[in-house]
């Protein structure tokens, strides 16, 4: 069953085209990775997934319905989460009331604190839960943000660049987390380390100049050489 799909979803910058007519299939369960170099269109694609950003063709279609032009919170409630390149937390929160906010969007009362200790735990974040989020290394307000994202119990989970100023030990446990959430969400994963993309990945899509490179298993990506061209560096 595909959960998200879009047909011909375009976007146009002043004239660029930094989306271009792209067909995209994400079936329900598989852990799908998006790569390619910079400027290849991978964030605008994202956006326009989430419904931060407005195409300018095509749909986007979500548990077969057309959320093309829901706005972002109503995709949220439809069961999307995502974290983005650039960190979103509030910086002036806690840790604790950062996911308690997130958690708010389905529980209530008691049973946020418990399910803000639960999502904590499993990203491996090991603050205090009172600390300031805006005191945290980067790499941790982005453990803090998957944290965000898990807590909504989302059928659809996009990360953007989730490994990005986390230690060499962080990843491995990342990795492992990702293999633990596919058992119950669709992941999608904008990540640039190929490690965490070919050990982590069911199928991996390449974007090149707003258009789709190729798709394929990690292995059938490896040995493709105009992705190893375009952006592996191999060819």
């Amino acid at each position: 069953m595909t959960l998200l799909a879009t047909r011909g979803l375009s976007k146009q910058f002043a004239g660029l085209h930094a989306v271009e007519d792209v067909d995209f299939d994400l079936p329900k369960g598989q852990v799908r990775a998006l790569i390619g170099p910079n400027g290849a269109g991978k964030t605008t694609f994202v956006g326009m997934l989430c419904g931060r950003i407005e195409p300018s063709a095509g749909t986007v279609r979500f548990d077969d319905h057309d959320i093309s032009a829901l706005p972002a919170h109503k995709r949220i409630n439809l069961g999307m989460a995502y974290t983005f390149q650039i960190t979103s937390v509030f910086a002036n929160l806690t840790i604790a009331e950062n996911v308690a906010l997130a958690a708010r969007r389905r529980l209530r009362g008691a049973e946020v604190e418990s399910a803000v200790a639960e999502a904590l735990a499993h990203v491996g974040l090991r603050e205090p839960p009172d600390r300031a989020a805006g005191d945290l290394s980067y790499g941790h307000q982005r453990l803090l943000e998957i944290a965000m994202g898990l807590v909504q119990k989302p059928r659809l989970l996009i990360l953007d660049e989730p490994t990005q100023g986390l230690a060499d030990s962080e990843i491995e446990a990342f990795k492992a987390l990702i293999r633990e959430l596919s058992a119950s969400a669709t992941i999608l994963l904008i990540e640039h380390n190929m490690a965490v993309v070919m050990e982590t990945a069911d199928r991996i899509t390449v974007l090149n100049f707003g258009q789709v490179l190729a798709e394929g298993t990690p292995a059938e990506i490896r040995a493709d050489r105009a992705v190893q061209a375009a952006y592996l560096g191999t060819g």
